[in-house]
């Protein structure tokens, strides 16, 4: 059988208002599970590879309920984790017109609210595993969730394993006390692939981000300002070997653009160059269905054409985007797109 790709976070339950009403208008919600790294997991699992999600649940109908739906879209759940007494859930107000969207989290006290290192065996996880992602919402929802993120890479870090980390800074999400910047700083120090959009890697860096300001597909980037913010990048995070930037800018509620930049470490550095960078095309996306999971979109795209298409980045690049741009086409959290629909949008 094919290695895996083992991911780990938290899933939760998504409650939303159908027709864009306002979280205090009408009695109906409408749920749907999702969760950044369950995300990911899915749209790998469609794209056809061998994925293991780690998570903690609790034990009773609604966390069965869960598990269920998950193994529907493939996933495997070898190691899940029973305890604690609730599912995580957010509140999610979707935009309208001029109006922003807005999240409410309810995530405090949750099942993997209490994870803590040593719940799971990350040696026995880990057979048969070429890949293991984590992203830094892990680190913000406890103290103890942090330490069993940092356990589980340190163990990959012990295997060999490639690392995938995807920054997902939250700002409403720490409040047990915890530095994001130096939380994350410490979490990125593992990652052989980083994701992240303008914002979350300004929180890591301290650099100032570059904007992107397109509002249709004939912006050009620039790429001598982009390589520059790069270097700096590496000098901070020197064993990642391939950083993405997700790029967009949201025009309106319902019409985005969409592009994104990959810098490559050399392995020696040619005429004074340490890195190499690519871009792809700029999507003008109208209207926008639901833009939840766009970010997860990006990263599992990558990491699929990664696997499949090993170094010739730019192919894997462009289907990177490619996949996050028709997520924007998805209701849901989940990206259920296949890889013949991506190839024929690249």
């Amino acid at each position: 059988m094919e290695k895996k790709i083992v991911t780990f976070g938290e899933v939760l339950l998504r409650l939303s208002k159908p027709s864009c009403l306002r979280l205090s208008q009408s009695a109906r919600f409408l749920g749907n599970y999702g969760g950044s790294e369950a995300n990911a997991a899915v749209s790998l699992a469609t794209f056809g590879n061998n994925v293991e999600y780690v998570t903690r649940i609790p034990d009773n109908a609604l966390g069965r309920a869960c598990c269920m739906r998950l193994r529907e879209y493939g996933l495997h759940l070898d190691h899940l984790c029973y305890g604690g007494d609730r599912l995580g859930t957010y509140y999610f107000e979707e935009a309208a017109a001029m109006r922003s969207s807005n999240v409410v989290y309810d995530r405090q006290n949750s099942s993997f609210y209490s994870m803590a290192p040593g719940m799971i065996d990350w040696h026995d996880v880990f057979r048969d595993t070429r890949l293991f992602h984590c992203s830094g919402i892990t680190c913000a929802i406890s103290q103890s969730a942090a330490d069993a993120t940092m356990e589980a890479v340190r163990v990959a870090d012990e295997l060999g394993l490639r690392i995938s980390c995807d920054i997902n800074y939250r700002k409403n999400l720490w409040r047990y006390g915890a530095d994001a910047h130096d939380t994350l700083h410490a979490l990125m120090q593992y990652s052989d692939f980083v994701f992240g959009d303008q914002n979350e890697w300004e929180v890591v860096s301290g650099k100032s981000h570059i904007p992107f300001e397109a509002i249709n597909s004939h912006y050009e980037l620039d790429l001598n300002a982009y390589y520059a913010y790069f270097e700096e990048l590496h000098r901070q995070f020197p064993r990642c070997k391939e950083m993405l930037m997700g790029l967009r800018n949201q025009i309106t509620t319902n019409h985005h653009t969409l592009s994104g930049v990959l810098w490559e470490a050399l392995p020696q550095p040619v005429n004074g160059w340490s890195g190499r960078i690519y871009t792809t095309r700029i999507y003008d996306i109208y209207p926008v269905v639901d833009p939840m999971g766009v970010g997860d979109a990006f990263v599992a795209g990558f990491l699929h054409a990664r696997g499949k298409w090993g170094d010739n980045l730019q192919r894997c690049l462009d289907f990177s985007l490619a996949a996050s741009q028709l997520k924007n086409s998805v209701p849901g959290d989940f990206n259920l797109v296949t890889e013949e629909e991506v190839i024929s949008q690249m």
